[in-house]
């Protein structure tokens, strides 16, 4: 019996003691995991300067995004203006090409107007010849049509162009050519050549009007710029 009391006294000491060690690890480790007020103040700057930058990154991040949409309506507005501007450049040059600026140069058509080779007995001669209503017939149509520039024999014409008759001779801009008069248009020939040949159009009026007319397509046309005297005088 007096056995029995020795083991328990053994026991719980031993329980005794695993308790207080328990609780002394346990007290240690309570006291290495408190942190000090400067670590406290510490962390807590360093959580509001984040909080802080977080907060001005959304900010930046905002701006970023207006500037972005800001950015793509200037870069939509220079393109429209760049559109504009490049229709301006074109406008200019056709401009400065139908003025005669410029030298032109591309495919086209040219339109030979002869006088009649017989002239019946009896007839006026002056009904079979080319005047300068047939070659402004000519000319008139070719413009209507599309052509961008416009020669006689030559003579490069200008917006003050002027021809005019006088006998067998054709002047264009004080320059006289005689037959034949050879117009030459720089243009679409596919436009220009069924333009002349429509049906009770202008090389049919030319042929009521003993005229002889030919018509042929030209892969190569250039025209020099008119000179300044000759724009002038024009």
């Amino acid at each position: 019996m007096r056995g029995s009391y020795v083991i328990l006294s053994l026991v719980l000491l031993v329980l005794g003691f695993l308790i207080s060690y328990s609780f002394q690890l346990t007290k240690e480790r309570n006291e290495n995991r408190t942190i000090s007020p400067e670590q406290w103040d510490k962390e807590y700057a360093i959580r509001s300067q984040l909080v802080m930058n977080e907060k001005m990154n959304r900010e930046l991040q905002k701006e970023l995004y207006a500037k972005q949409e800001e950015v793509k309506k200037i870069e939509e507005a220079l393109k429209d203006q760049k559109q504009v501007y490049f229709n301006l450049v074109e406008d200019v040059e056709k401009y400065r090409m139908y003025v005669g600026d410029v030298a032109v140069e591309g495919k086209g058509v040219e339109v030979v107007l002869e006088d009649a080779s017989y002239v019946p007995e009896g007839e006026n001669v002056n009904n079979y010849i080319v005047h300068e209503s047939h070659i402004f017939d000519v000319i008139n149509e070719l413009y209507i049509s599309g052509a961008d520039s416009v020669s006689v024999n030559g003579q490069r014409l200008s917006s003050h162009s002027y021809i005019y008759c006088n006998g067998p001779v054709i002047t264009v801009d004080g320059n006289q050519f005689p037959a034949p008069f050879v117009i030459t248009a720089i243009g679409d020939p596919n436009v220009l050549i069924p333009s002349l040949n429509i049906t009770g159009g202008i090389i049919d009026q030319l042929a009521y009007d003993n005229i002889v007319v030919s018509i042929e397509k030209k892969d190569k046309i250039k025209m020099e710029p008119l000179l300044q005297e000759q724009k002038t005088s024009s």
